[in-house]
């Protein structure tokens, strides 16, 4: 269970959050350099806890080129011929390594080298956007099986699921291990939540347009699922009445071919989607960029470089 949990773990993966989390402490004038790398390893741990949970609940089989953690233990089991059921082997003891990987994580966090004060507003700071990063996997979840979902649905999931927990969580506990108080959390709030969105816009044309071969998971999988986004939603409003017939019949279908899946893409451009997940991106990296901008506060300058180099890279970036 605990070699599955680290497997992941050590996969790679972008590094967004700890990257961010270091990001944070530097822009508000941090210097204990293994106490922050502390900090943001605790973070990549809470990650690999989530992306567990999450391929459970997507019935995901490939995470970053490699079974995921439910897969792999049950083909564990299967291989073993153990007791009981597989599948359900995989997911129990897949959920118990997410577990004891987050409260590893909580332990990491608990012993930093900084004081009573700044060690329990990030604790907090964490704990709370998990709350928020909770509601909006569940809304994620709740738009693929509502008869009806809303462009306000699919913008809720964006913030929620991904522009707290993904940019604006790590830089908040950067910068309060760094001492800093709320008048530079509140400052780079904006910046945050728009990058979080124009990243999940592009991590959703990635996960249908991307290769698989870069991304390390099927670029069939969202489509396979059900998943609710920019792309879906405005191609159900603009494609033709029979494309969005073909659409409906393929969203959430598991037994999707790759046929009726060139289909789906086809459809996707043809009706302009792509285009207006692109500038619907395009326009909240500006937005970000304009509030990194506006600011006008002092913090570390490299830092603040580094930070509009970020958001700028969303839209170029392949996996």
């Amino acid at each position: 269970m605990t070699n599955a949990y680290l497997d992941l773990l050590n996969r790679g993966g972008k590094r967004i959050r700890g990257a961010l989390t270091i990001a944070g402490y530097e822009l508000c004038g941090g210097k204990d350099y293994s106490m922050i790398v502390r900090a943001a390893t605790a973070l990549e741990m809470i990650h690999a806890y989530i992306l567990i949970i999450d391929d459970i609940q997507d019935q995901s089989k490939v995470r970053r080129g490699k079974p995921t953690v439910h897969e792999d233990l049950a083909a564990y089991h299967k291989e073993h011929q153990l007791r009981g059921d597989s599948y359900h082997a995989g997911i129990s003891l897949a959920l118990n390594a997410a577990l004891a990987g987050a409260h590893s994580a909580q332990a990491l966090l608990a012993g930093l080298t900084v004081s009573d004060e700044l060690r329990i507003k990030a604790l907090g700071i964490i704990n709370y956007t998990m709350v928020i990063t909770a509601h909006g996997q569940t809304t994620d979840i709740t738009n693929e099986i509502a008869p009806n979902v809303s462009t306000h649905d699919i913008e809720n999931t964006l913030e929620w699921k991904t522009a707290h927990y993904t940019v604006l969580n790590p830089l908040c506990v950067g910068m309060v291990l760094a001492g800093a108080g709320c008048k530079d959390t509140d400052a780079i709030r904006d910046y945050a939540l728009h990058t979080g969105k124009a990243f999940q816009i592009t991590d959703d044309i990635i996960g249908t347009f991307g290769d698989d071969t870069q991304t390390g998971k099927s670029s069939m999988d969202d489509m396979r699922e059900g998943k609710r986004t920019l792309l879906t939603e405005y191609a159900f409003d603009h494609a033709e009445p029979a494309d969005i017939n073909v659409l409906k019949r393929c969203l959430g279908n598991k037994s999707l071919s790759q046929k009726d899946f060139v289909v789906c893409r086809r459809i996707i451009r043809e009706s302009g989607s792509l285009d207006n997940a692109q500038a619907v991106a395009q326009v909240h990296t500006d937005q970000a960029l304009h509030a990194l901008t506006d600011q006008g506060r002092e913090w570390n300058m490299d830092t603040t470089t580094f930070l509009r180099g970020f958001a700028r890279s969303l839209a170029k970036r392949a996996a």
